[in-house]
């Protein structure tokens, strides 16, 4: 090992600096990933209770150190049972961010964006037009690579053709099938009336109802662009990787949803080039 300063007793070299670096930087994405939620105080309870580990092991305290060892050898395993969620989010998003898939399947990549060439963006926007100067709710998902088969089980199948009747007639107050979240892949509803996971990000606006909280839910736990109309107001927003804009022009919803199909979306999601909107993150206090 290369020697880079000493320090008393202790040699610090190159493979030692990078080393606490790196566990920095995934100090600090744990933090991002549980930052608004209960997590972060347990997560702080739990490095908390191993700093009084390492003292009274140093302090040699024999009878504290094997009760707290005794704790921190199980330490692992707990941690696991208590921040599932976080896990499975922080896996995803490692997922969502190698690009793995782009380079090493780019034909497959070419011919979904071929067959997406295809799909009537226009019923869709004809739509969210109607259900917003009608107030009615609605939730629309939109997956480019899965069919979220696991959330489709969740509502009834459909497997039809996206229409603009069909999606209204789904989203009118007196349908059996309005109640929950429609799910589009390659061009069709998969399936409607499914249920989706709502955000526990403690930093949304108070305004944001249900059908808004799911919408992050969903884009924060799927690589998916998800489409949220409030019943209340007709407000709507577009959700992806836990990030949100509103105030959007029906254009504007358009331009989003075809890059986001297209896997052609600017490396900042709330970049706009048609007119000016108001993009927010979770964290945004409006």
């Amino acid at each position: 090992m290369t020697l880079l300063f000493k320090i008393g007793f202790l040699e610090v070299g190159w493979v030692d600096f990078i080393d606490v670096f790196l566990v920095s930087i995934l100090l600090y994405q744990i933090y991002k990933l549980i930052r608004g939620s209960i997590a972060v105080n347990i997560f702080l309870g739990i490095l908390a209770l191993y700093l009084i580990y390492l003292i009274v092991q140093a302090a040699q305290m024999e009878l504290l150190a094997t009760i707290l060892g005794q704790f921190m050898g199980v330490g692992v395993l707990a941690m696991i049972i208590l921040f599932q969620p976080e896990i499975r989010k922080f896996l995803l998003v490692i997922g969502r961010g190698t690009e793995f898939r782009e380079n090493i399947f780019k034909t497959i990549t070419n011919w979904r964006s071929q067959y997406h060439d295809d799909f009537d963006i226009q019923q869709i926007m004809e739509a969210a037009k109607t259900l917003k100067a009608t107030r009615t709710g609605a939730l629309v998902v939109f997956s480019r690579d899965t069919e979220l088969k696991f959330y489709a089980e969740t509502g009834d199948a459909l497997n039809a053709e996206v229409n603009k009747r069909l999606l209204l007639s789904i989203f009118n107050k007196n349908s059996p099938l309005h109640d929950g979240a429609v799910i589009i892949h390659k061009g069709r509803i998969k399936a409607a009336r499914c249920v989706l996971p709502v955000s526990e990000n403690d930093h949304l606006p108070a305004t944001f109802g249900l059908r808004h909280r799911s919408a992050l839910g969903m884009s924060e736990n799927t690589d998916t662009l998800v489409m949220a109309i409030s019943e209340e107001t007709g407000r709507l927003i577009l959700a992806r990787n836990g990030k949100f804009l509103k105030a959007l022009k029906l254009k504007q919803v358009e331009q989003k949803i075809l890059e986001y199909l297209h896997n052609d979306e600017p490396a900042n999601w709330e970049e706009l080039h048609v007119g000016e909107t108001e993009a927010e993150s979770p964290t945004s206090n409006s």
